[in-house]
């Protein structure tokens, strides 16, 4: 099997952190409240920081911090600080751009990686070889970087290549635009882009307008078919971008990526299952995805000037529209349900679907290829205009369970629980090999109870092992549980058996994050 690649999520509050983490993300990069190249997003406290930390860590994952924008002079010692409250509670790694920061970092805190962001612009082997040479662990990649290139990069480098998989893509070199300070005052480099490529302009030849429409806004980026190709050019980490996206998106892409890098290591044949593009399109895209500069060939479907913000699924044209009453019909290309909203392309509110019809009768949800009516729709609509599905109810009430209701990443433990006559009963635990937070931690506890010789039911060894599985709604499981039992013995209150795996759970949680958090030299 090859060696796995790190699948590494955005996060911007604390529930896109859970969503990451339930759906499959090895890593999360997430910013803090200053000094991000997301400044926008709602990013994130010292404390919320330490939450996150900890909580990605008891499932093994780790958490990146990006303090990835310019700092000027009389914020450094403030950023330092920022730094240095990261580094103590655990964090694995800084995202950083600014070079002299970067150096303050790997001075102040060696055992701390530092990761070059893809805002430094490395888009080339001698920018790789020399954050290698400067004491950097990781370089995260211009976006602009081919495939080809991204192969040899790493064919030529000890250091760890990141590089983005999937989500938007700037109309410039990352890190070089100067457009939103030019155009609104607000530097992309200091986490304020004002997204001046979303606007829409006219393109004049002559002084005559030739075309119109949102011409620098590229579509967003799904590398879903290069995934073989990149790990076997050897980039340690798939980056998702979306700090500024919403916990189902995060939900939503990190699921489809963990399959289909998963699939590809397992020596599988290689195919993506159309559904799982249209729930990429559902969660989020610009008039469908680019292949953005993974491939060589010239790109020529890199921009989307119809529209510069979430298009959605295309379901179908306007047949008729009867305003008075506010029913559009349409022969559905996709199904739709009570709940979902749609918008229409030349009306920018976002309705949601609360009346369907078919025949005349309502109806929960509809199929494709099928004659349906939508009622209660007013605006600026008009016959033959296209409709989009935004948002689909199932998809998203689906998505929400992962990172809202019982935990699904669960850490699995192997178990030996000794109960011995006139021996109080202990237990030992120790998690699999399989996870690299977890290396060198193991569980030993003894409980107050001594079992009673037993006068007509003795306690089993079955009952033992189903009252310790009992681990419900945490983030642990035992793949495997040993129980030592002399004969004839009883244990009068099976809630003792409760509170001693309650309080080993605990202690393994306490000893995970004790393990990563630091002390400053």
């Amino acid at each position: 099997m090859k060696k796995r690649v790190e699948l590494l999520a955005p996060a911007g509050n604390f529930d896109c952190v859970k969503a990451a983490v339930q759906n499959g993300a090895d890593a999360i990069y997430l910013g803090f409240s200053a000094y991000s190249a997301r400044a926008s997003a709602e990013n994130f406290t010292l404390e919320e920081l330490k939450k996150a930390i900890e909580y990605a860590h008891v499932r093994n994952v780790k958490i990146h911090l990006a303090l990835n924008t310019l700092i000027k002079n009389n914020e450094f010692d403030d950023a330092l600080s920022i730094a240095a409250k990261a580094y103590e509670y655990g964090v694995d790694a800084i995202i950083v751009q600014d070079l002299g920061f970067a150096m303050a970092l790997i001075k102040n805190f060696p055992k701390l990686p530092v990761h070059g962001s893809t805002q430094m612009t490395i888009n080339n082997l001698n920018g790789v070889k020399v954050l290698e040479r400067l004491g950097f662990e990781r370089v995260v990649l211009a976006r602009e970087v081919s495939l080809e290139e991204i192969d040899y990069i790493c064919r030529n480098t000890n250091i760890e290549i990141e590089t983005f998989v999937h989500g938007a893509l700037c109309i410039s070199y990352s890190g070089q635009c100067l457009m939103s300070s030019m155009i609104g005052g607000r530097s992309a480099n200091r986490g304020k882009c004002a997204q001046a490529c979303r606007l829409p302009y006219e393109l004049l030849q002559d002084n005559k307008v030739i075309d119109n429409g949102y011409l620098l806004s590229p579509r967003d980026l799904c590398g879903l078919e290069f995934v073989p190709q990149l790990i076997d050019a050897g980039v340690t980490s798939f980056k998702i971008e979306g700090r500024l996206k919403s916990p189902e998106y995060v939900a939503i892409v990190t699921r489809i990526y963990r399959k289909y890098i998963d699939l590809h290591l397992s020596g599988k044949p290689y195919e993506i299952d159309p559904k799982d593009m249209d729930d990429l399109r559902q969660a989020f895209n610009r008039g469908n995805f680019s292949t953005g500069h993974l491939s060589k060939d010239a790109n020529q479907n890199f921009i989307c000037k119809e529209k510069q913000n979430n298009m959605g699924i295309y379901i179908g044209n306007v047949a008729n529209y009867n305003e008075k009453n506010g029913h559009i019909t349409l022969n559905l290309n996709e199904a739709i349900a009570i709940g979902d909203s749609i918008t229409f392309e030349n009306e920018p509110t976002k309705y949601r679907v609360s009346e369907l019809m078919f025949q005349g009768n309502n109806i929960p949800f509809a199929c494709n290829n099928e004659l349906i009516t939508i009622g209660r729709m007013k605006g600026n609509i008009k016959p033959s205009d296209k409709i989009f599905k935004i948002s689909s109810k199932k998809l998203s009430d689906s998505t929400k369970l992962t990172f809202s209701g019982n935990e699904l990443k669960k850490i699995k433990l192997n178990c030996k629980i000794s109960v011995k006559k006139d021996t109080p009963i202990s237990v030992s635990i120790v998690p699999s090999k399989d996870y690299e937070n977890y290396k060198n931690i193991s569980v030993n506890m003894v409980s107050e109870i001594i079992p009673e010789l037993a006068i007509n039911h003795p306690i089993t060894k079955e009952k033992i092992i189903t009252q310790f599985s009992k681990t419900n709604n945490t983030p642990f499981e035992f793949s495997k549980i040993d129980v030592d039992l002399d004969d004839n013995l009883f244990i009068s209150h099976l809630s003792e058996i409760n509170a001693l795996r309650r309080n080993a759970l605990e202690k393994l949680e306490f000893l995970i994050n004790r393990k990563y958090t630091r002390a400053r030299s």
